[in-house]
């Protein structure tokens, strides 16, 4: 019997992060898009109006783990209080923007 090779499947989520604190006028989304790109990651980043900022990233799930422990964090102005994930479809988007 032989055996062909087989190429690892790669899984792919799509994850949303509520991000609440001092988040805005800060650089967040400029930090979050930075670190985004760097992962590999797809997606966007906005604030809204409550004061929050919304992250909604695609890609494996340790570059989402990843974003989510820099969300938690954010750039040194920030101060991040909470950070609320849930799943959401796969897109299929290949880049990552600011949204207004």
């Amino acid at each position: 019997m032989s055996r062909g090779k087989h190429k690892p499947t790669i899984t792919t989520e799509r994850w949303r992060f509520f991000v609440e604190g001092k988040v805005q006028g800060v650089g967040f989304r400029q930090g979050c898009c930075r670190r985004a790109m760097d992962l590999g990651l797809s997606g966007w980043v906005r604030n809204l109006p409550d004061g929050r900022v919304e992250v909604q990233a695609e890609g494996t799930p340790m570059a989402l783990s990843e974003l989510r422990l820099w969300c938690e964090r954010g750039p040194a102005d920030a101060r991040v209080s909470q950070v609320r994930p849930s799943q959401l479809p796969i897109t299929g988007a290949d880049w990552f923007e600011i949204r207004s």
